[in-house]
């Protein structure tokens, strides 16, 4: 066999991995949004679970250094966008690259919009279902209620950007969700695909970028605590409620989904969807 050939088996061209992506988004945008909606509920609960797998990482390890504590964060994080991928289910900050689609007149704008609209909804409801299993499970208390306090935290920090800030921090998050599943269309194998992702989704989660996806969980898991947490539980981290008043819906929807969503659309389809596109389409 030729060198060439050996190399053409291995490797996708950069022109291979566009059209790859430009079917891909076509083929979700036009089956029927039942089937998306499903797959978008399923990728909503594997971000979930990735945040608590994080929020373990991040508790009880207040002598490690901050940058290493966060890296560990970030890598365990990638197994949620891992699993999304390989399983083939649908997640809005990569469905925003299917705008490459549209550009290239495979889909129309309403096909692009409705199944942007269908899959964010129904990561939220695979968000809400886990936050839902946490609470009922009693997680909150483990670490004698400091994994609760990690999730208070870290859910009380995400409401408290400016509304720049989360736009930017969205931009910056789906820049590398994006190109994470960019790349993992060059795979050829499982563990292609899986391995390119970690680093690229580590660093947004270890920077503290904004996610509208884990947010679902995050933010609300962290009202429900706010607002319907024991007194054991307070009493255990020794705080008060009050401290935790700004965890309500119009900073999970005004503060934090809105901007960061905004901002997931502009780094994902703008920054790598479109700029790839364009760079590497067919000509």
């Amino acid at each position: 066999m030729k060198t060439e050939d050996i190399k053409s088996t291995c490797i996708a061209s950069p022109t291979e991995i566009a059209v790859t992506g430009r079917d891909v988004g076509a083929y979700k945008a036009t089956k029927k949004q039942y089937y998306s909606f499903l797959s978008a509920i399923s990728s909503g609960m594997f971000i979930a679970l990735a945040f608590v797998f994080y929020t373990t990482t991040q508790t009880g390890g207040g002598g490690s250094p901050w940058g290493l504590t966060k890296l560990v964060g970030g890598l365990v994080f990638s197994l949620g966008v891992i699993m999304v991928v390989v399983c083939g289910c649908e997640l809005f900050t990569s469905s925003t690259l299917s705008i490459i689609a549209r550009v290239d007149g495979k889909i129309s704008t309403y096909e692009m919009l409705r199944n942007w609209i269908v899959v964010y909804l129904g990561n939220f409801v695979g968000g809400l279902f886990i936050v839902a299993l946490i609470w009922f499970s009693g997680q909150i208390m483990a670490d004698n209620g400091q994994w609760g306090l990690t999730i208070l935290k870290t859910a009380q920090h995400k409401v408290e950007h400016t509304w720049i800030e989360a736009f930017c921090l969205g931009i910056l998050c789906n820049i590398m969700v994006c190109i994470a599943v960019w790349m993992a269309y060059a795979g050829k194998t499982l563990t292609d695909k899986a391995f390119i992702m970690i680093l690229p989704i580590a660093l947004f989660v270890a920077s503290g970028f904004e996610h509208c996806v884990a947010n679902m969980f995050m933010i609300p898991m962290g009202m429900l605590i706010a607002h319907a947490g024991s007194p054991e539980f307070w009493q255990t981290i020794g705080l008060n409620p009050e401290q935790f008043a700004n965890l309500d819906v119009y900073h999970l929807i005004v503060k934090n989904l809105i901007p960061v969503t905004l901002g997931n659309i502009v780094g994902g389809a703008i920054c790598i969807g479109l700029m790839q596109w364009y760079t590497s389409r067919p000509h």
